[in-house]
């Protein structure tokens, strides 16, 4: 199952992309959209629907697994951020490829094996799993990864209860 990782911004959206096949992982691809601040907010939009597209088109995942968003103190940026992510999730549809959305916790419990792990344990787990030299830079990359590799872990359970609730 070929997995596309995304920790969704504004002014960088993190990506990864990774094969999952017999409980290993090869990583295909890792980087980040980066859009200035200085450039319209619109046209930061339009700038991370074209790459995130042809990152789709260039990898062809079988799903794309996203962070869900975290509200934080600041309302102006949570709103920014999640027109940013409806992007992510109307690029996926557009191509048919089913969307699979995570919180933090979850990402964190399916990585490392406990919701409540640090940041610098997500990561140094996630480069051990991936069998990198170093974790991925900027930290969003890092993250996109990490999610990619909890749909991994997830994927299968949430197939099962999909066939279980067929089969009432």
């Amino acid at each position: 199952m070929k997995i596309l990782g995304i920790d969704p911004g504004y002014a960088i959206v993190g990506y990864g992309v990774v094969e999952y096949k017999n409980t290993s992982f090869t990583t295909l691809d890792y980087g980040a959209i980066i859009t200035h601040k200085d450039t319209d907010f619109n046209k930061r939009l339009l700038e991370i629907y074209n790459e995130y597209i042809d990152i789709l088109k260039r990898h062809k995942p079988d799903a794309v697994a996203v962070e869900k968003l975290f509200f934080t103190n600041n309302q102006k940026t949570a709103i920014d951020v999640a027109q940013a992510r409806g992007l992510i999730l109307l690029g996926a549809q557009q191509m048919n490829i089913p969307c699979f959305e995570y919180t933090p916790l979850q990402v964190k419990q399916a990585v490392v094996g406990y919701g409540r792990a640090e940041k610098a344990q997500v990561m140094d787990m996630t480069k051990r799993l991936l069998k990198l030299d170093k974790v991925p830079k900027p930290d969003d990359t890092a993250d996109a990864l990490a999610i990619a590799i909890c749909h991994a872990h997830v994927a299968p359970s949430r197939l099962n209860m999909q066939i279980y609730r067929n089969l009432k």
